[in-house]
């Protein structure tokens, strides 16, 4: 078995109208909140070989708030089918991970990024760090860190342990 790394991140806050909601970039607010959770996971030793952002205006623009602060220079797979995923969707999405791949961010929306949080935990990781996740509620800038010990095709619910849990807020 090998183990992998899986990061889910919802996307930091976004301006709140304007135009099509696929199409909101974030707010000031939102930039600063990304690029602490950039550095946040630069200091976990935090370094994917693979990014799954959806394609919408604000996850594009979190992806490179969060990518630029903790130093990553990586082409993320901007994924349009993301952006209305559901958590058993955006599941799918993530056993395509080529197996070759052993860190893998994950940025996306809610409810889609909180659900799959909840899903994907065994329940096997620190109390006090599922404790912060499940009373926070994965806020805007949510950044849950997953341990997973097998091949991305047999991911599935209850099979990953949270090690971390992080709400950027810059």
């Amino acid at each position: 078995m090998t183990l992998r790394t899986l990061v889910v991140v919802r996307h930091s806050k976004a301006e709140q109208s304007g135009t099509p909601d696929f199409e909101r970039h974030l707010a000031e607010r939102g930039h600063g909140d990304a690029a602490d959770a950039g550095r946040w996971l630069a200091t976990q030793g935090i370094g994917p070989d693979a990014a799954l952002v959806s394609s919408s205006v604000r996850t594009v623009e979190t992806w490179t708030d969060i990518a630029e602060a903790a130093g990553w220079d990586l082409e993320a797979d901007f994924d349009r089918g993301l952006y209305s995923a559901g958590p058993e969707t955006a599941l799918d999405l993530v056993r395509l991970t080529p197996p070759e791949t052993t860190t893998l961010v994950v940025v996306g929306h809610n409810p889609t990024m909180a659900s799959l949080a909840q899903m994907l935990d065994d329940g096997e990781g620190d109390p006090e760090v599922a404790g912060r996740m499940n009373e926070d509620g994965f806020p805007t800038s949510a950044v849950a860190v997953f341990a997973f010990d097998g091949e991305w095709a047999d991911l599935d619910m209850g099979t990953a342990t949270l090690v971390a849990f992080h709400v950027g807020r810059g």
